[in-house]
């Protein structure tokens, strides 16, 4: 029997029961990639983030993020949580992660609680019209032609119509995109909601990848590299944004919701 340690943090909330899960799993180094998927399987959270002392000197740990059913190249929320985790565990202000398609990319305290610096995703408009027929709405569609992830941004006109949202989830798990539906917010400069079922999630609950698209998407459109957001899932879930060149700094606080030890056996 393998002891594995093991938290579940609440992302991007102040307390329990909001923001996004997410399983952080520090290992010594890596499984298989079967195992990593088993495990995300069964903690059946969002994401699950695993990260190893990385030995190449790029960083202070290598970082890998799986759903339910895969890995993903970028994980905005599990990244803020394996940033809390190991700055609660270890202590210091900084810590930097290696991934395999975003780069590197830094966790630091903040006056918000942390701060996470993700590469933009940048997009352009498109027609799409099979997407904006499984959201059952109509928008304005911007597609990605940077970034780590196939991203679309779905531009509605106010805050009303993305909560009023109710999309065709099994028409939109044939899509593979991350959509990102947004508008102007009400007590919040921007809001967003994000349906993800290609890749596992039907509705994230606050999803840091997706703001590494609308952090540049929206200082465009509001003249300013700095402005609140709130994702209106279920759960929902706050965050400052920051455009700086070709980072979007994300800012939020976590909280420890379980410690505590991944029984595997074989």
């Amino acid at each position: 029997m393998t002891r594995l340690p093991y938290w579940h943090v609440d992302a991007f909330a102040e307390q329990p029961f909001a923001g996004n899960q997410a399983a952080v799993m520090p290992l010594q180094e890596w499984l298989d990639d079967a195992v990593l998927l088993a495990i995300a399987e069964e903690n059946n959270f969002a994401e699950t983030a695993f990260l190893v002392p990385d030995g190449t000197g790029a960083a202070d740990y290598e970082l890998r993020w799986f759903t339910p059913t895969s890995e993903v190249a970028l994980c905005g929320h599990a990244t803020l949580a394996s940033g809390h985790v190991v700055l609660s565990r270890d202590g210091g202000d900084v810590v930097t992660f290696r991934t395999r398609k975003a780069g590197v990319l830094e966790v630091r305290k903040a006056q918000a609680g942390y701060e996470l610096s993700l590469p933009v995703t940048l997009v352009e408009q498109r027609n799409d019209a099979d997407l904006l027929s499984a959201l059952g709405a109509s928008g304005e569609v911007f597609h990605s032609y940077s970034g780590a992830e196939q991203t679309a941004i779905i531009l509605f006109e106010n805050e009303a119509a993305i909560r009023a949202l109710s999309p065709d989830i099994r028409a939109l798990g044939q899509i593979d995109i991350m959509a990102i539906c947004t508008a102007p917010g009400e007590e919040h400069d921007v809001v967003s909601r994000v349906f993800v079922p290609a890749w596992g999630v039907d509705e994230d609950s606050v999803t840091g990848s997706a703001h590494a698209a609308l952090t540049p998407f929206w200082a465009a459109k509001l003249g300013k590299n700095q402005f609140t957001a709130h994702q209106a899932s279920q759960r929902g879930g706050d965050l400052v944004c920051r455009l700086e060149g070709d980072r979007a700094w994300l800012g939020g606080p976590c909280v420890t919701v379980v410690e505590g030890t991944f029984y595997l056996s074989g």
